[in-house]
This record gives C-alpha cells, sequence and structure tokens, in this order.
C-alpha cells in the first residue's frame, strides 16, 4: 500500500489562482485571496488625527483595532457617499490586519495563470503602481492589486504605533 504523504502547501495551493473582485466605479479589481481574512459590512470608523486623508481611521473587530484605508481615496477617485453595498475586505499585509473600504464586492474568481499578464506601462496611471497584474476573464479584465504596494512601510509603521 502506497504511503500517504500530506502537501503541507496544500492550502495555499487551493488558494493559487483565486481572487476576490470587488468593484470602484465601473473598474473591477481583483485581491489575491490569501489575502483576504474577511468581508464585513461598513462599520463605525473612529477618526484618528494625523493620519493620511485615505485612511479613514480605526475599528473594533470583534476586540482588534484594524486601521481603515478608503480605496477610493487611496486610488485618488472622486469620493462617493457610502451605501449599504459598501463593504470592508480586511485583509492581512505584512502581518498586519487593515480593513479596505470598496464600493461593493463581486465574487470569487479562479484565473489561470496563463490568463494573468503585465500591466501595460503607462506613466499617466496614477493607482498603476498599486496594480500587480491584469487577469483576462472572457472579453473583461480584472485589475489586481498587489496588496504590498497599498501602503509603504513607513505608512505601516505609523498605523502599527
Amino acid at each position: 500500500m502506497p504511503e500517504l504523504v500530506v502537501d503541507s502547501d496544500f492550502e495555499e495551493d487551493t488558494q493559487k489562482g483565486k481572487f476576490l473582485t470587488f468593484a470602484l466605479d465601473k473598474e473591477v479589481y481583483g485581491i489575491e485571496i490569501r489575502y483576504v481574512t474577511e468581508i464585513i459590512g461598513l462599520q463605525v470608523v473612529t477618526e484618528v488625527p494625523d493620519l493620511p486623508e485615505y485612511v479613514k481611521g480605526i475599528i473594533n473587530l470583534r476586540g482588534k483595532i484594524i486601521p481603515v484605508i478608503d480605496v477610493r481615496s487611496r486610488f485618488k477617485k472622486p469620493f462617493r457617499e457610502y451605501n449599504d453595498r459598501t463593504c470592508i475586505i480586511v485583509v492581512e499585509i505584512r502581518d498586519i490586519a487593515v480593513g479596505l473600504i470598496v464600493d461593493t464586492v463581486a465574487e470569487v474568481l479562479v484565473i489561470a495563470e496563463q490568463d494573468i499578464v503585465l500591466p501595460p506601462q503607462v506613466n499617466n496611471m496614477y493607482h498603476q503602481r498599486f496594480i500587480r497584474a491584469i487577469g483576462k476573464v472572457g472579453n473583461n479584465v480584472k485589475l489586481i492589486l498587489d496588496c504590498d504596494k497599498l501602503l509603504n512601510d513607513e505608512e505601516l509603521d505609523r498605523l502599527e504605533a
């Protein structure tokens, strides 16, 4: 009888190629599912002085204090009133839980490796530095975020303090 070998990377393998998609206006973004901890409804956000404009403040999520970023503001998009579809995607960025306020969450998609390409080099797109890749899904594209670039080291240090 062959020996059963348990692959320690099994959990990571099951998440490979899976992306949580969300919308800001008509653009659809994807975050690798391995970064996503949970999706919650909009919470009461406590403002904290002397943080960048796109950091809306902090929330208390079951006793854990989590900084919250308005992704629309981070990408320098015009403000839009929050509504019942607005939600917070809680992600882990370098071992720090951060909430991302987005217009709406769409779905979890599997995007094959061959359908993921590097973004074109266009210098006039401010938030292009946050885009790691582009996923081709049918005739549509999903802008895949680089979660590690949403906040730089200095910003992460300020949020941790």
